[in-house]
């Protein structure tokens, strides 16, 4: 009983050993069967420092090779040393064009604008006459360039008289009428053509020299203080006032030169507007005409106590504004 419990026990474990056998081959054998008959060429060991030092072929015998007889594709090669050693050249650009209607290829304005006062300094034999004053000077121009421009100016330059040169003329003044209280002012007003020549610019300061050439007109008038009517032409009233009345003047027409430096400082780095302060020599070159009180013999009605107006005339005028 026994020994048949053994034999049977023995041929169960036989089958299950062949059973585990059996399964196992036919694993091998299925795994074998997905691998392809011919076997794909082992790829070569690639060395990554000669592949990027080799140099890149670019040849059209690589580019046109079919797919077919190609083998592995190779990877492009770059050569990074001569990058190392000699650095690409910079690029060079150009100034930037802003040409058109209303700026200069440089991108400065084309036209100008000015507006300023100050004080004007009367110097040499004018000085001995004439007293210090205000000035008043306006011009508009074209920039040819950030340098260069020329401008069109009108300038006032108005003076006081000395108190020696009221005293000469009350005197002379009373053989005629009381001139008590006697007292004058002169001017010069100027049209003039200016080149200026901008030497130094900045972001923010610049500085400029400028001269010209022009036509001057020089008065000078002597008044006396008197009483005045005013009667108004809607209402009818009439009401008296006290002023300083003209009682003789000058005048005299010559051409004359101005020449200075100034100084300019923008408003915004990002506009034209700029403030400006400048200094400049004047001189006219008026002509003297002689002193008489009665006339000549070709012109009887001359009458010239003031001969100082029709010398020559210089003076500075000193002046801020602004540019745009």
């Amino acid at each position: 009983m026994h020994i048949t419990n053994v034999k049977h026990h023995l041929s169960a474990l036989f089958i299950r050993t062949a059973a585990l056998g059996f399964f196992a081959a036919a694993a091998t054998l299925g795994l074998e069967a997905q691998q392809p008959t011919d076997a794909a060429p082992a790829h070569p060991t690639v060395n990554l420092q000669a592949s990027l030092m080799a140099p890149l072929d670019l040849s059209s015998s690589s580019s046109s090779s079919s797919s077919s007889d190609a083998g592995p594709v190779a990877a492009e090669n770059f050569s990074f040393a001569s990058e190392a050693t000699q650095p690409p050249p910079r690029r060079r650009y150009r100034r930037p064009n802003y040409s058109d209607s209303h700026t200069n290829p440089d991108g400065s304005p084309k036209y100008t604008f000015a507006v300023g006062g100050g004080f004007t300094l009367p110097t040499g034999d004018t000085h001995k006459y004439l007293s210090p004053s205000y000035n008043f000077q306006v011009g508009a121009g074209r920039n040819f360039n950030k340098t260069f421009g020329l401008m069109l100016q009108f300038d006032w330059a108005n003076f006081g008289m000395q108190g020696k040169t009221l005293r000469n003329q009350q005197a002379i003044y009373n053989f005629y009428t009381d001139a008590s209280g006697l007292d004058g002012y002169s001017h010069v007003w100027s049209f003039s053509i200016d080149p200026i020549v901008n030497y130094y610019t900045s972001d923010t300061w610049g500085a400029y020299v400028t001269g010209g050439v022009g036509f001057y007109h020089k008065i000078a008038t002597f008044t006396l203080p008197g009483t005045g009517t005013y009667c108004d032409p809607y209402y009818g009233y009439c009401y008296n006032y006290q002023s300083n009345f003209p009682i003789d003047s000058y005048t005299s027409n010559a051409p004359g030169f101005n020449g200075g430096l100034g100084f300019t400082r923008k408003l915004s780095r990002f506009g034209s507007a700029k403030f400006y302060a400048e200094a400049r020599y004047v001189w006219v070159d008026n002509q003297s005409r002689p002193y008489s009180e009665t006339g000549t013999p070709s012109n009887p009605s001359y009458f010239n106590v003031f001969p100082a107006n029709s010398h020559h005339t210089s003076y500075i005028p000193v002046t801020f504004g602004f540019r745009w």
